[in-house]
């Protein structure tokens, strides 16, 4: 893998110089590999849908490990007032024992195969994961077919459980970040799903019963919303085989009502600010609607994401950081980190900017992230805007390092797009976005529209709601 990674590099470097930002001598050209080669001669994703509607993906590289999981199509999104916290239950409850292993049980057999069992809940996903030697892959996936189909929902387990949940939303609440991204989104998607938190309020996790878990079951954990994917050292057929095997049998859930699976999300600009003089710092986020996993625009927004960067004071740089706002925070101080982020879903997504910053420093860093922004929609450069594919270019490979990675990869674009994008056409719709598109986009999603803010600590100095709005446009002669 790190060869392949320098490789990579290597290429990446060379590709670079079709836009002259770095002159590379004739001769090193010539023997250099061409990045379209490494990456058109990656390992083909299969896939392989069932007569029940599951779907199977992989990537074989012939890797000593792999690891398989299944990615379902459903998580808080899909939740409703009443059941909010119930798919992150639902999730934790899973490893609590079936009814052919006790947790015990269950426990001792993955620690004697050396493997690691997971999962984990978002807004639009649940997942459950193993990492395993490749010829251990199909006892993992007998292990992960039973902790989804034959879950004991035991009694006491999910009274044990439900102190463990408690504990874990204290600790989130600890969390400053996550807490500023569970109040943008409550704004941003005011009286929606997505607007609610993936653990859900402290009262439904108090009052969730078995009744509650087996009916989110029955209505969501369905095979044409499952996906398995593979990578590492996995046999396609193998695993068609493995999913016939341990799924093939499992039927629809039997709906009383077909749950939507398209939920559209109003977006609202607004905000919601939580002054707390006891926290030293500031904690803020701004963002914009952006788009979802499957619109076109969504390659321009993320370059202009890299064209924002990222920095935190540790980092140093001064004037050599590639980023505008980098630049100006390292020479002024205005904040202690930042980092731009790009949240997608199904339908919609968040645009933005997360900050840290001395309560004093806010009022100017809010206008200098504005003033960058509106100068992505009107002026960005041609130079930057290569210097940014290439950055977006690596590190979009760089996260593709090792069998979870690339099987994390395989299980969200199957459910977003359904399909996996070659990475050799990721990379040319990457290479395709100039200045022009960028500030398309721009104009199209940031410049006078409204924006929502969540800010938690002390934010005094936080200019006003309409402040910031006015801050989206430029009125020039």
């Amino acid at each position: 893998m790190a060869t392949r990674l320098l490789k990579i590099s290597s290429a990446l470097r060379t590709y670079s110089n079709k836009t002259s930002l770095v002159r590379v001598p004739k001769q090193w050209r010539s023997t250099a590999v061409s990045l379209k080669e490494i990456l058109i001669n990656q390992p083909p994703t299969r896939t392989t849908t069932l007569d029940n509607g599951m779907r199977i993906a992989s990537e074989d590289s012939g890797a000593p490990t792999a690891t398989v999981g299944l990615w379902i199509d459903s998580g808080s999104r899909y939740e409703d007032e009443k059941n909010n916290g119930v798919a992150h239950f639902m999730e934790h409850m899973a490893f609590k024992g079936t009814t052919k292993r006790s947790q015990t049980d269950l426990e001792l057999e993955i620690e004697n195969m050396g493997a690691h069992l997971n999962a984990y809940t978002s807004r639009e996903q649940t997942v459950f994961y193993a990492k395993c030697l490749s010829q251990d892959v199909p006892k993992a996936i007998e292990i992960l077919s039973d902790i989804i189909q034959h879950s004991k929902l035991g009694e006491s387990e999910i009274e044990r459980e439900r102190g463990v949940i408690l504990r874990e939303m204290q600790e989130v609440e600890t969390n400053l970040q996550e807490v500023v991204f569970d109040h943008l989104h409550a704004t941003a998607y005011q009286g929606t799903s997505l607007g609610r938190t993936i653990l859900g309020p402290t009262k439904n996790i108090k009052s969730i019963t078995r009744d509650d878990l087996v009916s989110y079951l029955k209505s969501h954990y369905g095979p044409a919303r499952f996906v398995l994917a593979g990578a590492g050292g996995v046999e396609h057929q193998q695993l068609v085989d493995l999913a016939n095997k341990y799924f093939g049998k499992m039927n629809q859930p039997q709906y009383e009502e077909i749950p939507s699976y398209e939920m559209p999300c109003r977006y609202t600009g607004s905000e919601i600010r939580v002054r707390d003089d006891t926290i030293p710092l500031a904690h803020a986020a701004i963002a914009i609607e952006g788009v979802g996993w499957a619109n076109a625009d969504n390659i321009p927004l993320m370059v202009a994401n890299t064209l924002m960067g990222a920095w935190d004071r540790s980092q140093g740089g001064g004037v050599n950081n590639a980023s505008n706002l980098a630049k100006i925070c390292a020479m002024d101080g205005l904040c202690h980190s930042y980092q731009s982020f790009n949240t997608c879903y199904k339908d919609t997504g968040l645009w933005g900017i997360y900050f840290v910053c001395d309560p004093l420093q806010c009022e100017n860093l809010v206008w200098n992230i504005q003033n960058e922004w509106m100068r992505l929609c009107t002026s960005v450069t041609e130079k930057e805007v290569a210097r940014a594919k290439n950055i977006l270019k690596t590190n979009m490979l760089l996260q593709l390092d090792g069998t979870t990675a690339i099987c994390e990869d395989i299980g969200r674009q199957m459910l977003c797009y359904n399909r996996r994008i070659p990475l050799h056409e990721l990379e040319m719709r990457i290479e395709n976005v100039t200045a022009k598109s960028v500030q398309e986009a721009g104009m199209k999603y940031i410049y006078d529209h409204c924006p929502a803010i969540a800010a938690v600590g002390p934010v005094e100095n936080l200019p006003d709601y309409n402040t910031i709005r006015s801050g989206m446009y430029w009125l020039r002669v």
